[in-house]
């Protein structure tokens, strides 16, 4: 079972990416990992990347592709991979598309989670971390756990720990950034997404609803995974 995978940060895709990854054994192949690999491992194409990347500049196709193809046939995706992080755009869906079909790789699936952009931000900022365990889950969004108070002061709902946030999650003109670059429907990751729907052949495209608890995306997607 071959799988890509997309949603818009805070959508909760690489906690689903690692439930589907546990319930069929397959490999959760993340597009930032294939990088670093790469570079670390000083592989022809990864010195290739890190030229650009050192300059500035954004890694051509010609190379990422590559990268990720030869990431597709190592033995841990023999059983099948969920591909996260890639395609960021249409040109790139277009061109993973045939670079697939040329090597005669099925993708079964496409995944999208859906959530609207306001949502998708609320769920980045309003994140929690406990100082005891970052598995906690705290966020003062949703009330199912939200975090308690205590001495004027909220504190993590499952062992009263202090909680913190985290830089990145606070940093809004950076998630706008970046969720600029997804809710792009001409030339973004959505128009990737749109180009996968309107691919037709056998590839599945599954849309669910990312609003609802992880348990109930979960179901929502695994309904759909034959």
């Amino acid at each position: 079972m071959n799988i890509l995978i997309f949603g818009p940060n805070g959508s909760g895709k690489g906690t689903q990416g690692a439930i589907i990854q546990d319930k069929f054994n397959i490999a959760h192949i993340e597009s930032g990992a294939i990088f670093r690999q790469n570079i670390g491992g000083g592989t022809e194409l990864g010195k290739k990347a890190k030229e650009y990347i050192d300059r500035g500049d954004l890694v051509p196709d010609d190379i990422t592709i590559p990268m990720i193809l030869d990431r597709l046939k190592e033995d841990d995706c023999k059983n099948g991979w969920l591909l996260d992080g890639f395609p960021r755009n249409k040109v790139q869906a277009e061109t993973l598309a045939k670079a697939l079909q040329d090597e005669n790789m099925k993708l079964d699936y496409v995944i999208e989670i859906v959530l609207p952009r306001d949502i998708a931000k609320l769920r980045i900022t309003g994140r929690r971390l406990c100082e005891n365990d970052n598995n906690h889950p705290n966020h003062i969004a949703f009330d199912a756990i939200k975090p308690v108070e205590k001495d004027g002061e909220l504190v993590c709902r499952v062992c009263g720990g202090k909680l913190s946030t985290r830089a990145d999650d606070q940093d809004e003109a950076a998630i706008d950034k970046r969720h600029d670059i997804y809710y792009d429907e001409n030339t973004g990751t959505m128009a990737a997404v749109n180009y996968f729907k309107n691919l037709g052949g056998d590839t599945k495209v599954i849309s669910v609803d990312g609003s609802g608890s992880i348990g109930e995306v979960t179901d929502a997607i695994l309904k759909e995974l034959k």
